[in-house]
């Protein structure tokens, strides 16, 4: 293996391993985090797909870090990459969870601890939330993907409609008007 390609493999599983340590939260509080390294510092991904990695993380089975670092890594360094990166973001939580598993047993009901939680809950939808705003201002592009947006937002929160339903409305209504524009647009070339 050369020298430049054990240095990638080792930065793809550092600039992960971070990631996985110090955002707490889950996969979608990551996001933000991950769009910072692998766009901004790193310049692994542009910001088109960096949108396309959380689309595609977001609709596979599975948990959305360890798929955008396995979508990333394979990106920038094939195979390898995807397993350097994969293992990068997962091993701290594994050891965290071990770690708190243990921990638990012996504090259980503090109450000192359960403010702790408390309080990264109400940061963790912050995180959330700012993951949404960014992706917003990224993707809804026109007055159609704002409709659908907020339509899949009131089915979701509103309705109980399971996202399944809302991604797969989403996708046909997406078709249907992807057609209608081609089409206005095939119309107008023909009258000039």
């Amino acid at each position: 293996m050369k020298k430049d390609s054990a240095k990638q493999y080792l930065s793809l599983f550092w600039e992960f391993f971070k990631i996985g340590l110090f955002t707490i939260g889950g996969g979608m509080a990551m996001i933000p985090q991950i769009q910072q390294v692998v766009v901004k510092d790193k310049g692994w991904l542009t910001a088109d797909e960096m949108i396309d990695c959380i689309a595609v993380s977001q609709t596979l089975p599975g948990v959305i870090a360890i798929n955008s670092a396995t979508f990333i890594g394979r990106k920038v360094k094939g195979v390898g990459g995807a397993l350097s990166a994969t293992l990068g973001v997962v091993i701290p939580s594994f050891v965290i969870i071990v770690l708190v598993v243990l921990l638990l047993g012996f504090v259980g009901d503090n109450r000192y601890l359960q403010g702790v939680f408390t309080g990264i809950k109400a940061a963790v939808c912050g995180l959330i939330l700012v993951t949404a705003v960014r992706l917003g201002k990224q993707i809804l592009r026109n007055v159609f993907q704002w409709i659908l947006a907020v339509s899949s937002l009131v089915a979701i929160g509103v309705f109980g409609i399971t996202a399944v339903w809302a991604i797969i409305a989403g996708a046909l209504l997406g078709i249907v008007y992807k057609a209608v524009v081609d089409r206005k647009t095939s119309g107008k070339e023909i009258d000039k």
